[in-house]
């Protein structure tokens, strides 16, 4: 276990095998996402948020996850496509998680 965030492992959306380290020093949002539930639309406020912090440090790393009631069964293809296409994302994502 890594003693800080970010010696974590994680996996890009693409399935690159990577860690949290080139974000030290930056100011992080790590937010769980779902491209099936009520509060899908705040992809656009994110992107939104990402596009005038990104210059000064801030970073938001989205990670889809389907334990909450289903509502991400997508694969990491289909996230980032819905993603891309829907909302226009820019903002790093990271492969599906579980949360719990």
């Amino acid at each position: 276990m890594s003693n800080s965030v970010y010696g974590i492992p994680v996996n890009t959306i693409t399935g690159q095998k990577t860690d949290l380290s080139h974000y030290a020093g930056k100011v992080l949002l790590v937010v769980n996402t779902a491209s099936k539930c009520g509060l899908t639309p705040q992809y656009e406020g994110l992107e939104k948020l990402y596009q005038q912090k990104k210059q000064q440090g801030f970073e938001i790393l989205g990670f889809p996850a389907n334990n909450f009631n289903g509502q991400e069964p997508g694969s990491d293809d289909e996230i980032s496509s819905f993603c891309s296409l829907n909302y226009d994302v820019s903002f790093p994502l990271f492969s599906k998680i579980s949360v719990s």
